[in-house]
């Protein structure tokens, strides 16, 4: 049972650390939209598509592209900065989606120049360097491994079921329904 809770734990933990980074990355859109005077026409973030935020009109497009990556990582950061330490478990969890945020989006931006997919077409289309997106990469994930290897080797944790609590499993696994529900419910495809 201990290691059916391990599983469920990191499988709960790295789904919903992946719709949760989407949904803050397209959070970080609207705010530029908003931010610059731009309409947000819709967000896509139900879980069978590519997340997006479309807007239109759009008078300020690099700011809007560029604003999904800064604020979907550096508001997780700032999340977890903020969680009493104290509560040990969520501050772990809190680094944990931090990290992956960090990752998540300075991959996306960095390798993604290279082809100009999604985010990175809009940036070099509208001007920005590919030197940037390179850049925002070569800090983003190192700072996101940072904060992984603050949380310690995975060797023992893995070595170890019983470190699991059954109770934050559930907790994760929950939550992450949740999401996944509210996607499936209020999100256009």
């Amino acid at each position: 049972m201990q290691r059916f809770h391990q599983v469920m734990f990191i499988g709960s933990l790295l789904a919903l650390s992946w719709f949760a980074m989407l949904a803050v990355h397209e959070f970080g859109h609207v705010v530029g939209a908003l931010a610059t005077g731009g309409t947000v026409a819709q967000v896509v973030l139900h879980p069978l598509t590519i997340s997006r935020t479309d807007v239109s009109p759009n008078p300020h497009p690099l700011t809007v592209v560029w604003l999904g990556p800064i604020l979907g990582s550096s508001i997780p950061v700032l999340i977890w900065r903020f969680i009493p330490s104290r509560i040990t478990v969520a501050r772990q969890i809190g680094c944990f989606f931090a990290g992956f945020c960090l990752i998540a989006n300075g991959a996306y931006i960095a390798f993604g120049s290279m082809d100009g997919v999604g985010d990175c077409g809009a940036m070099l289309r509208h001007g920005s360097a590919t030197w940037t997106l390179l850049l925002f990469g070569a800090i983003t994930i190192p700072l996101g491994l940072h904060l992984w290897h603050q949380l310690g080797p995975i060797k023992p944790f893995l070595a170890n079921p019983a470190k699991i609590d059954p109770a934050v499993t559930y907790w994760l696994f929950t939550v992450f329904v949740a999401m996944l529900t509210l996607e499936f419910t209020f999100s256009p495809k």
